[in-house]
């Protein structure tokens, strides 16, 4: 599976959370498109300032919450971050998701850019 590109923009100070669903075509009707079966699947997602960057701004996981399928068989997950949590983040960087099946193979579902948008109201 080649990862998908997808910008997130966060406001700091915010309660954040996304839901996303991942579909493939039909291989017998291009024109259908079937839902990816998450089932025995987990996830870590990691945001970074920079991809060369030795350091972990935060780390989200099935394992802590961050990342829960939410509908597993029909290919949908939620990414969720607390308001506690993105106020403490204090730069934009760069993120990735990945997945991981019950045999531990590892593919890259999707990546980008993470936009901060800073908070006034502390």
């Amino acid at each position: 599976m080649l990862a998908g590109t997808y910008n997130i923009t966060c406001e700091q100070g915010s309660t954040f959370s996304r839901i996303i669903t991942v579909e493939y075509p039909d291989p017998n009707d291009s024109s259908t498109m079937l839902p990816y079966d998450f089932t025995g699947y987990t996830a870590q997602m990691q945001i970074r300032r920079t991809i060369e960057s030795t350091t972990v701004m935060i780390e989200l996981t099935t394992a802590n919450g961050g990342v829960a399928y939410t509908d597993a068989a029909n290919g949908e997950l939620t990414i969720t971050m607390t308001a506690e949590q993105t106020a403490g983040l204090t730069s934009s960087g760069v993120y990735d998701l990945e997945i991981i099946n019950s045999t531990g193979e590892v593919s890259k579902l999707i990546k980008g850019a993470f936009t901060l948008l800073l908070e006034v109201t502390r």
